[in-house]
């Protein structure tokens, strides 16, 4: 049965209702796919102090299953374990990942005893984003809470080079409703955000998309 066909304005900022709608109803692939969002900052990116790192818990999650690596110290091994931690250890997780350079996980958790021992592999996490941090709350003394909230939906952001954000909200199949209230929850934690030396408007533009789909401007 062939879709509907879908008629949108690429020049119209969007409310974020009608915006998801619109976006559900133009997704064209054969799987569920992404609900993304692009926010475009007015942040200088050759600035330190200007780079946007936040943590946010979205309430519905993202429909992907994150796979996340705990580098803990035996005493917490059992519990980050019990929260669904899928790679545990200490020193010998990072001989592994020294020697056989493999790194199938999305997320990593550290405890800060554990920190300088990373150094071994830093040049590894680092490359791939996978660097535990303190700013996206990922160097944790309670390494069990991160990766339970990581396992709930949690997501980590931080600026490319060129000052965007690309976060994804969810999927095509969730209900706009979810869809809503975790971009909702997204928009709040990126406002928070802002660096204090970022001059005139931070928030330039914003737009949302399925995978493959086309881009719709927000109304923020």
């Amino acid at each position: 049965m062939k879709k509907e066909t879908v008629d949108f304005d690429k020049s119209k900022a969007y409310p974020i209702a009608e915006a998801v709608d619109l976006a559900k109803k133009l997704s064209r692939t054969k799987f569920d796919a992404s609900v993304e969002i692009h926010f475009k900052l007015g942040i200088d990116t050759k600035k330190g102090e200007q780079q946007v790192r936040l943590a946010v818990s979205l309430p519905h999650g993202t429909g992907k299953t994150v796979k996340v690596a705990a580098f803990v110290t035996p005493a917490k091994e059992a519990e980050v374990r019990q929260v669904g931690a899928d790679y545990v250890g200490g020193e010998d997780l990072i001989n592994e990942i020294k020697k056989t350079e493999k790194t199938d996980f999305q997320v990593a958790v550290a405890e800060p005893a554990l920190m300088k021992n990373l150094a071994a592999i830093a040049k590894i996490l680092g490359t791939r984003g996978l660097m535990p941090s303190p700013k996206n709350e990922t160097v944790t003394t309670d390494p069990a809470k991160a990766v339970a909230e990581l396992k709930k939906g949690k997501v980590s952001l931080k600026n490319d080079d060129t000052g965007n954000l690309h976060v994804a909200i969810g999927k095509v199949s969730f209900t706009a409703e979810k869809l809503i209230e975790n971009f909702e929850a997204l928009l709040e934690a990126v406002k928070k955000a802002k660096p204090a030396t970022a001059k005139g408007v931070y928030l330039k533009k914003a737009y949302i998309s399925s995978t493959m789909g086309p881009g719709l401007k927000l109304a923020l």
